[in-house]
């Protein structure tokens, strides 16, 4: 079994298709099938199943994908090692994250850290659903809920805060907000219901919101929308420096708080440059919540 073929596989089971692989590892996606076909001969068993939805791990692609992913932990490591502690972390390191997280935290965050450590690429793949470690889609995944099945590790990484809020345009052309009760008739805007992949994320119905006006499965549209006066929602306080014409409101009776964890397969507790850049992460991530929310 060559080492190639396995890193082809790893590409594939992450992107779940043929094409999605080859453009990740910059090869025709007619190479990466061959590839993927001399594989499963040589193990005389398939590894993916084709569906309308792309490529599917079989049982034995499950079994592999995890020998996979230490080996190239393994390769990763080694190439640090050889390299010198000196010159820091390196390597390439994919997080998944919502997207609130991602757009507002995580970008700065990763930046200081390649900073200071030149030989590391660093991506975040930001999605608004929970990842699958155990097909490697990403080597450690930030939560909004602890995941309770599994072979993972969870590491709470701080809590944050929400408030209701609208842009200082939309709040002038409104009577002024008092109590709950003056929201009704404001257009709210939050999740898709039928797309809320975390009951942590149902901020509206804390509010007592009936209806979403306007709806998205993305935090980075709802966010967008309150800050162009689309009308009224459940913000990040760490996102609101970014729009200084975002006010909060009725912070008295509305205040949501939540947390974020981190989640990390647990045979890469051996793996040295992850714990680092985990504890670095984690760091940071505290370290900017606290002086993003300082602002509001």
């Amino acid at each position: 079994m060559k080492w190639d073929d396995l890193r082809i596989f790893l590409a594939v089971a992450r992107a779940e298709s043929i094409s999605g692989a080859g453009k990740a590892m910059r090869i025709d996606a007619a190479t990466v099938g061959r590839r993927i076909a001399r594989l499963e001969q040589e193990l005389e068993t398939p590894l993916f199943a084709k569906s309308p939805q792309g490529y599917a791990l079989t049982d034995a692609g499950l079994r592999l994908v995890d020998h996979a992913a230490q080996a190239e932990q393994a390769v990763g490591q080694a190439v640090a090692d050889l390299r010198g502690a000196a010159q820091g972390l390196s390597g390439v390191i994919r997080i998944g994250a919502p997207d609130g997280c991602a757009n507002y935290l995580l970008p700065q965050i990763c930046a200081e850290i390649c900073r200071d450590h030149p030989g590391l690429d660093v991506q975040i793949v930001a999605l608004p659903r929970v990842f699958n470690l155990s097909k490697r889609e990403a080597d450690m995944a930030i939560t909004v809920s602890p995941p309770n099945a599994g072979r993972l590790t969870v590491q709470k990484l701080s809590d944050y805060h929400l408030h209701l809020a609208g842009s200082e345009a939309y709040l002038a052309q409104h009577p002024p907000l008092r109590s709950v009760e003056d929201l009704k008739g404001h257009r709210m805007i939050g999740y898709i219901p039928d797309m809320i992949f975390d009951k942590e994320l149902d901020y509206l119905a804390e509010v007592g919101a009936e209806r979403v006006t306007l709806g998205s499965n993305s935090v980075s549209v709802q966010f967008n929308w309150v800050r162009t006066g689309g009308g009224l929602g459940v913000v990040h306080d760490f996102a609101i420096p970014s729009a200084p014409h975002v006010k909060r409101i009725l912070t008295n009776e509305i205040s949501l708080t939540r947390s974020f964890y981190l989640v990390r397969h647990i045979d890469d507790r051996r793996v040295e440059r992850l714990n680092q850049f985990a504890e670095l992460l984690a760091q940071g991530v505290r370290r900017e919540i606290a002086h993003l929310e300082a602002q509001t």
